[in-house]
């Protein structure tokens, strides 16, 4: 079994400060974050679009090159903060169709994309289902003649049930999951019983590890917060058994978004605890 880190762990270092937070002492650069994980020796990195400093042609292609150059797998991740917003803005449709492409100039064949996020989980799930199977379903097209899978996450917004409603209302081999591992979690939904039903149509990872977090309130969204990987509550040993069952293909991505109170300000020892004791997982499996 693979092993990666998608650059959102660095979420800090690349601008984007939660108020809860203190900004690094200096920032990072895409170039920097592709050094790391190739100093981590991972096989494979998760690049959020929200980080790229440019979509040019230029661009993604010089970064292409250093992707080549370091030999990962990669997945071109679209749709934070808040993706389609349950279907409900049609600029972010129109950008998420728009990049579509990049996931090939970058030397990528999936796409991680939102259709939602937990600021929307409140509201009646069965219009958000509706609206974005519609939405899906003409961007997957878009994805097919691009030689491009769609990888749909739960982003803190939708059950297991609910992914797979999407699933077979979209009805595509090019539109599959992104699966994380927390998220689900944090609906109070079982990571398990959803990688059951999920893994056959999985085509990337984020791997989170969680425990409650003491000074939160039970409504905040980090009230599971981000421990290194084998830290917390979530059995990711199992997860990956599974996801091997159904020879899974892509690797397993290391995420880690909100530390911890006992990891804040250590994004990066975290990670490097992450990879160890996934590369165990991965061990453990051949």
């Amino acid at each position: 079994m693979k092993i990666g880190i998608d650059s959102y762990c660095y979420h800090r270092f690349f601008g984007e400060v939660y108020d809860d937070q203190e900004a690094p002492k200096k920032n990072m650069t895409m170039e920097d974050f592709l050094r790391r994980a190739k100093e981590l020796d991972v096989d494979g990195v998760s690049l959020e679009s929200c980080f790229f400093p440019s979509f040019d042609e230029a661009y993604l292609t010089e970064l292409k090159g250093q992707l080549d150059e370091y030999g990962f797998d990669r997945v071109f991740a679209w749709g934070h903060p808040d993706g389609l917003e349950r279907g409900g803005n049609p600029q972010a449709f129109e950008e998420m169709k728009k990049l579509i492409p990049c996931t090939r100039m970058i030397g990528a064949d999936t796409m991680r994309v939102t259709g939602s996020s937990l600021m929307f989980r409140h509201e009646d799930h069965g219009p958000q289902v509706k609206a974005l199977i519609k939405q899906f379903k003409e961007a997957v097209k878009i994805a097919e003649d691009n030689g491009v899978k769609m990888a749909v996450e739960n982003h803190i917004d939708f059950t297991a049930d609910e992914i797979y409603q999407i699933l077979e209302g979209v009805d595509s081999p090019n539109f599959g999951v992104n699966f994380d591992t927390g998220n689900f979690l944090r609906l109070l939904d079982d990571p398990i019983a959803g990688m059951e039903k999920l893994a056959p149509y999985v085509f990337a990872t984020h791997i989170k590890d969680l425990k409650i977090e003491p000074s939160a309130n039970p409504t905040d969204w980090f009230f599971f917060a981000g421990v290194p990987v084998g830290m917390g509550l979530i059995d990711n040993q199992k997860l990956a058994e599974i996801l091997h069952k159904n020879n899974y293909k892509g690797f397993l991505a290391v995420e880690i978004d909100h530390p911890h109170s006992d990891w804040a300000g250590f994004e990066d020892e975290a990670v490097g605890i992450s990879v160890k004791n996934l590369r165990k997982i991965g061990d453990s499996l051949k």
